[in-house]
């Protein structure tokens, strides 16, 4: 009825294996996030980038600036016929923010013999910077 041995209590606990096989799966878990975050803090950072330039593209985008083919020319140059910038800080950074300016042949769109339809013109305007970029500039001719 009663029985003679000691008995074995058991303890609540993970063995040392145990715990070394939690920390390896975790390590790597940790070290895939961090790669994932890094390869993402660039292509943010690229695009980041890109926004700005874009933003600042659209100084240049006015319909004057198809006289300036191959010209380099700063927001302020194109802008201050335009606009008044009293601020001397605003001034200064238009006057730092150049582009490159590129215009390609006019091209002419006319509908075809007989039919209806739209004729413009249709110019290119490419800035170059660090992130080069292409706009269109559409003017509509007749209907």
């Amino acid at each position: 009825m009663f029985n003679t041995k000691p008995s074995k209590k058991l303890r609540a606990g993970f063995t040392l294996i145990e715990i070394l096989i939690s920390v390896v799966i975790l390590s790597g878990a940790i070290l895939f996030t961090l790669r994932i975050h890094s390869d993402n803090k660039e292509h943010i950072i690229y695009l980041s980038e890109r926004n700005k330039n874009s933003l600042q593209d659209s100084l240049f985008l006015s319909t004057n600036v198809l006289r300036h083919h191959k010209d380099n020319k700063s927001a302020y140059e194109l802008l201050e016929r335009h606009l008044k910038i009293e601020e001397d800080k605003s001034r200064q950074t238009l006057k730092k923010t150049n582009r490159e300016i590129y215009i390609p042949d006019e091209i002419k769109i006319i509908p075809p013999p007989n039919k209806p339809g739209v004729t413009a013109l249709v110019n290119e305007v490419k800035l170059k910077d660090s992130h080069s970029a292409a706009y269109w500039h559409f003017k509509v001719i007749s209907f």
